[in-house]
């Protein structure tokens, strides 16, 4: 069997195989997947603020109508759910960073509107030694590329905040510990010069994280702030 990453580069240069079936690619689009599989990533209602699924036509679910996050709005592509569920683990645990550049054109997808200015959610460099690379920092930055190719202008910035401590990693811990796991991690490195924002994450589970980045953006007259994501995930047995 072919390791990974030289069957994504067979798939992409030398095939018109899809990445996820292996069928013959018959039209003609910038992915590694065919157009029947590209629905497996097709949008679903969601609430705009939090990015939850919702069974409802309303703009907000009733958890942002009474207590909101402290961003405006998310877009992700999807459910942490197979295939995409997959393609995380791969990207981020089996060291396959080419899958960032595909993810973030499904994201693209989602995202009408983007913010001028965009950002990462960073990694302590100790992680980011042992991993070879910030997954969000690759997704924001092709994102970027994705979403200036369509005529937008937008500006990628993965320096504005640094993470000053190593932490346990966030998904073995509940709610409470989250938010004490984050205490004095961040810094925020400089004011940018604008007033619309976006961050950029691989999966957004309690938004724990992002809502201390938020904080620490307003904090300084940031205005209004985007999460984009690839995957949106309720935290078990319970909201954001």
């Amino acid at each position: 069997m072919l390791r990974f990453p030289l069957r994504h580069l067979i798939h992409r240069h030398c095939t018109s195989l899809c990445h996820l079936c292996g069928l013959p690619i018959t039209t003609l689009n910038q992915t590694i997947w065919c157009e029947h599989c590209l629905t497996y990533f097709q949008p679903t209602a969601r609430c705009q603020r939090c990015g939850l699924p919702t069974l409802t036509s309303h703009s907000l679910c009733g958890q942002c109508m009474t207590n909101p996050p402290p961003w405006q709005r998310l877009f992700c592509v999807g459910d942490y759910h197979y295939p995409l569920s997959g393609y995380i683990r791969q990207l981020k645990h089996q060291n396959q960073p080419q899958l960032a550049r595909d993810l973030s054109w499904l994201l693209a997808k989602q995202i009408p509107s983007p913010a001028p200015f965009i950002t990462s959610v960073p990694l302590h460099w100790q992680r980011q030694l042992k991993r070879g690379f910030n997954q969000s920092a690759l997704l924001s930055t092709h994102l970027t590329r994705h979403l200036n190719q369509s005529g937008h202008q937008v500006r990628c910035d993965n320096r504005l905040f640094r993470r000053i401590k190593a932490t346990q990693p966030q998904q073995t811990l509940d709610k409470q510990q989250r938010l004490r796991n984050l205490n004095g991690v961040f810094r925020l490195n400089h004011k940018p010069a604008v007033s619309h924002i976006a961050i950029v994450d691989d999966v957004v589970t309690t938004g724990s994280t992002l809502r201390y980045l938020c904080q620490q953006l307003l904090d300084i007259g940031i205005e209004s702030i985007d999460i984009y994501c690839i995957c949106r995930t309720p935290e078990p047995s319970s909201s954001i």
